[in-house]
């Protein structure tokens, strides 16, 4: 049975947006809420504090602090018997006024506006408000966000040119409790060359991320984030040496979850030095190690085609794909990241119905043994170069996602565009996400469209046809979606194809896609827009 709270704002106070957001959380935290409005007398709390049962009573004042003092004074005599019978109080005000309700050594719990929400749902849940030592934060992946829901867990790359500079930002972002985790951006060096120093180029030091050479590196990184709100880490999984690298991100960084592609990080894309068949062999070879060790896997799959301005189709069949082969290679929590406006001009309603196809496609696929998690993304070529516009784009662009419910928000801070985000650009861009998030919540269901609703339906009807075609390409007796020889085929024969792979050593790139009515799709070499069917016999017959 759940436990009741109710809430007021006292005397002459009328701001109720504050015990509005409380009641919110609380609901989510499994309470019955019953709210009793602005400027409630003393007494009219009581008695609803006695006719509802209630367990827990929220009180609100904003005015003076002087007058705040008395009133709450007042109140916490009167409410002196029901205190004793085990009713809990919390109070939430100005600094000023909190400080007076301290004071008064009535109420169980302050809030002044600067908690964060997962403090507030943390005294919700019935753990401490004010969580201190890396005790009180959940260190795995799947725990933290049991921990924060309903509200996502946020990540933000970070990783400077210095271990020097790397080592303080981070600590900067732990101390303001900007986010859940820190996905460590390292050199591309760290990411293939890490155990070949003979290959390493040491003018190409710091190039894109934080020049990590040793596991002390490592563990140094690790140590930094040990404040605050002991944010989790993780890393890009390298593009060769794949399980020595993933037994030593255990060992240094415990890492949160592996990030993986199917077919990239590879000559395919130019990041690695594997063959395409011979990297999907070594990315499954991953998933399966991940997955033994109870690690959470993430395939970043499908933003790689539509970066590349491949059909809203391709991107959902790549999502399928990569949801299918975690579970067939035993991955037992999978995230399933969706990348927004990828390629860019995209409209809001076609990506929102892009993603939805995606989930439709791969929640099925859970069982016992195999969990979706959904984690939501801005694209990276979207933001403007402005940071201004780049900040607007960041707000408007988390709202939107947040119709998805996801369990983990990968924040792309305003300053992508421009340059590697600062730990200062990192606390901003969590600030400005935070508040998109608070807003979203309670948001009008745009899932629900019919337009949407319409597209949805296609992407899936096609996504299916695709997966068929590529399924005829086998010739093997084991599954064909995750045959390597087939998954390599369905790249090489085009069936799988961007534009952007053009004189690729492995892709075609001989299809053609434009935007039209804010969907990604083929079209003809007069632009005209042709169906999966067509396009799928033109290349099979």
């Amino acid at each position: 049975m759940s436990k009741t709270v109710i809430a007021a704002a006292l005397g002459e106070c009328v701001h109720v947006a504050g015990i509005m957001n409380f009641l919110r959380l609380a609901e989510s935290a499994g309470w019955k809420t019953v709210f009793l409005g602005p400027a409630v007398p003393i007494d009219e709390v009581l008695k609803a504090v006695k006719r509802e049962k209630a367990d827990m009573v929220g009180i609100s004042y904003r005015l003076t602090p002087e007058t705040g003092e008395r009133l709450l004074g007042e109140f916490a005599e009167a409410a002196s018997e029901l205190h004793e019978a085990g009713v809990r109080f919390a109070f939430a005000g100005t600094p000023p006024v909190v400080e007076r309700a301290k004071s008064i050594g009535f109420f169980e719990q302050t809030f002044d506006g600067s908690e964060q929400v997962e403090d507030v749902l943390s005294y919700l849940k019935g753990n401490p408000a004010t969580v201190k030592s890396e005790a009180d934060y959940p260190q795995t992946t799947v725990e933290r966000i049991r921990w924060k829901s309903p509200y996502p867990i946020l990540r933000h790359h970070f990783g400077l040119p210095t271990m020097e500079a790397t080592i303080e930002g981070i600590e900067k972002i732990a101390e303001a409790h900007a986010l859940d985790v820190i996905s460590l951006g390292i050199d591309q060096d760290a990411q293939e060359n890490f155990y070949h120093p003979e290959r390493q180029n040491p003018r190409q030091k710091g190039a894109g991320g934080v020049p990590v050479r040793s596991e002390d590196d490592y563990r140094a990184l690790y140590q930094a984030s040990r404040r605050g709100n002991y944010p989790l880490l993780r890393t890009y999984s390298g593009t060769d040496d794949f399980i020595k690298l993933a037994e030593m991100y255990k060992r240094t960084i415990n890492i949160a979850w592996c990030a993986i592609p199917l077919f990239w990080f590879n000559q395919m894309d130019g990041r690695g030095p594997w063959d395409l068949e011979g990297s999907i062999r070594e990315h499954q070879q991953v998933m399966q190690w991940y997955g033994e060790n109870n690690i959470p896997v993430e395939l970043n799959e499908p933003h790689h085609w539509g970066m590349r301005d491949s059909s809203d189709v391709t991107f959902v069949v790549t999502a399928y794909l990569s949801a299918y082969n975690a579970r067939a290679f035993g991955v037992k929590d999978y995230i399933a990241q969706m990348m927004f406006n990828s390629p860019p001009g995209a409209s809001d309603a076609m990506d929102l119905a892009k993603m939805l196809a995606v989930m439709e496609m791969v929640k099925p696929l859970e069982n016992e043994n195999f969990r979706v998690l959904k984690q939501t993304r801005i694209g990276l070529l979207s933001h403007p170069l402005d940071t201004d516009a780049a900040r607007g784009h960041l707000a408007a662009a988390t709202y939107l996602q947040m119709a998805l419910k996801p369990d983990i928000y990968h924040i792309v801070g305003h300053t992508e565009a421009d340059h590697a985000a600062t730990a200062e650009d990192v606390i901003e861009a969590s600030k400005i996400v935070r508040r998109a998030i608070n807003n979203a919540m309670g948001a009008p269901d745009m899932t629900k469209d019919p337009a949407i609703q319409k597209r949805v339906k296609e992407l899936v009807k096609d996504a299916n046809l695709l997966l068929d075609a590529i399924r005829g390409l086998s010739t093997a007796s084991s599954d064909p979606l995750t045959d390597p020889i087939t998954l390599t085929l369905a790249v090489t024969s085009g069936l799988m194809d961007a534009p952007q792979l053009r004189n690729n050593k492995f892709g075609r790139g001989q299809v053609l896609t434009r935007i039209v009515d804010g969907a990604s799709v083929v079209v003809d070499k007069t632009g005209k827009p042709i169906s999966e069917k067509k396009r799928i016999a033109q290349i099979t017959k």
